[in-house]
């Protein structure tokens, strides 16, 4: 199994983290919805994470709802010291799967129990709020109701630190004058690069962005630039995905999920991926190029 170090650290809340951490969501069944088919592989994938170096891991009590915290929890707990656990809320599933808003205070609060519960934890090391004003996407509005529910439980001591998901920038300065914001976790990657003025001036600020869905909303020409540079490289298209992710800003800390021992290490030899200019400079200019 690769080595995570190599991707480098940043700072996430108080905590130092290896850039290259893991993200929980395809351990539940099929639509984030339900238990896995292979329960014990779940369990297996999380600690091969860990025994890799991982050491910041992404979920939500929502996916499920509640199994992969509960598969955390069976894989990994007592947690080791410098395992840093970030969930997220604002979301709650119906007896169908669909995802509902849950923006409430009562349905907030309910989530923070939720997760403390179903990690077996004290004290929810970041919780991310992510935006439900829109489906398909950042849109503008007011977070500042459940951002306020949010500190008054950081307030008690249930929550350390705040992020938020899902948003547009001013929201993210419009947080910012209410709670200090410990990240951002929007959807990102060479294809879809919308936040590249946000990526900058988190930067500038050592405020990590984290993005999902690394090969997410490829149109199959940008795909198959992405497949000919990792044949050259004799690489994964995956794996130069997040390589190009590493190379983008030395804030960006990578999630990417998986409930395959084979697929994780995959993902996780990425760190050791450095990207030649020539490959550096077609992935550059690839969504201008494909505008």
């Amino acid at each position: 199994m690769s080595s995570v170090k190599q991707s480098g650290s940043f700072t996430l809340g108080n905590r130092e983290v290896w850039r290259l951490g893991y993200g929980a969501m395809q351990l539940a069944g099929p639509g984030v919805f339900g238990p896995p088919k292979d329960p014990q592989t779940a369990v297996k994938v999380l600690q091969a994470a860990l025994d890799a170096g991982v050491n910041h891991i992404d979920t939500s009590d929502f996916y499920g709802p509640h199994v992969t915290n509960q598969i955390i929890k069976q894989a990994l707990h007592p947690y080791p010291q410098e395992l840093t656990i970030v969930t997220k809320v604002s979301a709650r599933r119906d007896d169908k799967g669909n995802w509902l808003p849950a923006l409430s205070a009562p349905e907030l609060t309910q989530a923070v129990e939720d997760n403390l519960r179903n990690l077996g934890l004290d004290v929810l090391e970041v919780v991310n709020l992510r935006s439900m004003i829109s489906a398909h996407g950042p849109a503008e509005g007011s977070l500042e109701e459940p951002l306020e529910t949010l500190i008054k439980l950081k307030d008690r001591g249930l929550i350390r630190h705040i992020g938020l998901s899902n948003v547009t920038a001013k929201q993210v300065e419009d947080g910012q004058k209410m709670t200090d914001i410990a990240c951002v976790q929007n959807f990102y990657n060479v294809a879809n690069r919308h936040d590249d003025a946000l990526i900058d001036s988190l930067a500038k600020q050592n405020i990590p962005y984290v993005p999902f869905f690394p090969l997410g909303g490829f149109t199959p020409l940008q795909s198959q630039e992405l497949d000919e540079i990792a044949a050259n490289l004799n690489a994964m298209p995956m794996q130069v995905a997040l390589a190009w992710l590493l190379q983008r800003a030395p804030n960006i800390l990578l999630i990417p999920g998986t409930s395959s021992l084979g697929h994780l290490n995959e993902n996780l030899t990425a760190a050791h991926l450095t990207l030649p200019k020539d490959a550096l400079d077609v992935l550059n200019n690839l969504p201008q190029a494909l505008g």
